[in-house]
């Protein structure tokens, strides 16, 4: 489970960006040409408390639309910003400034609000043993940006995709007929190093998962007395993550029945975009 903030592949961000902006743009912005390409000043402040991110994206905007912008960040990603406070200057044409206002403000306010969702998740939850789990309920075309955001609020990302890491859901396992028998079939069919999961949907399920040798269960939709009697049956034998139904009202009550993981469609398919200005300042 990766934790740590890394920003993607630079390469995948001038992607995203250059979608956005081919999207927004098309054929030309028709009202940016009405006004002087002069030299303009702007500043963006935050409207509530947050967490940063998206600010690699927000540049990478500006330098497709005109390397002569320059950003000067006083706030990082990760950081908490609260109301009113001043994120960044930018000084440069004001065609290529409000060209790309939209579009940077899109990405920024985006993750920001996934990363301030996060970070709520994960404040519930201090002090017990689980960590907070994103899944793959993302918007489509931006998930490494919003994994990214995960981290920054200090949540931690599940797999990537279908591609790193096994998972085994119900109708797998009722396509192979058995727990045992899928998770042979995984076994053998994946690379040693490969992360392994089974999900389980009761209690003499878990019990085969763990006769058969599994080192990580999800528990789906277990209520809490039956995901504290998870929690003793395994006995450690392997790690466990709690999924299915979980808000901000319940997930401490899940956390502290000793669950390891505690995964949470919500933080990436639910999020509100912050409240972020950018405004020009006059000469």
């Amino acid at each position: 489970m990766v934790n740590a903030p890394t920003l993607p592949p630079r390469a995948l961000i001038e992607d995203d960006v250059r979608r956005a902006l081919a999207e927004d743009i098309g054929s030309g912005d028709l009202t940016a040409q009405l006004v002087p390409d002069a030299e303009a000043h702007a500043e963006l402040v935050t409207r509530e408390d947050a967490v940063l991110c998206g600010t690699a994206w927000f540049d990478e905007v500006f330098r497709q639309l005109d390397a002569r912008v320059q950003i000067t960040w006083l706030k990082h990603d990760g950081e908490h910003i609260t109301t009113n406070a001043l994120l960044c200057h930018l000084d440069g044409p004001a065609r290529a400034l409000l060209t790309g206002e939209r579009s940077a403000l899109n990405f920024l306010q985006t993750l920001s609000g996934t990363a301030t969702l996060v970070a709520r998740y994960v404040d519930v939850v201090r002090g017990t043993h689980a960590k907070v789990l994103d899944t793959r309920k993302t918007i489509p075309g931006l998930r490494r940006a919003q994994k990214y955001a995960v981290t920054c609020g200090g949540g931690h990302n599940h797999r990537l995709g279908l591609y790193d890491a096994v998972l085994i859901k119900e109708n797998h396992i009722a396509a192979a007929g058995s727990v045992t028998a899928a998770l042979a079939q995984a076994r053998a069919a994946v690379s040693v190093g490969v992360p392994v999961e089974v999900e389980v949907e009761n209690l003499d399920q878990l019990r085969e998962a763990l006769s058969a040798g599994a080192t990580r269960i999800l528990l789906d939709n277990f209520d809490l007395e039956r995901l504290t009697a998870a929690v003793r049956e395994a006995a450690g034998r392997a790690t466990l993550e709690a999924s299915g139904g979980i808000t901000l009202d319940n997930i401490r009550a899940v956390a502290e029945t000793g669950v390891d993981f505690i995964s949470v469609g919500s933080l990436t398919k639910h999020l509100r975009a912050i409240d972020l200005s950018l405004r020009f300042l006059p000469h």
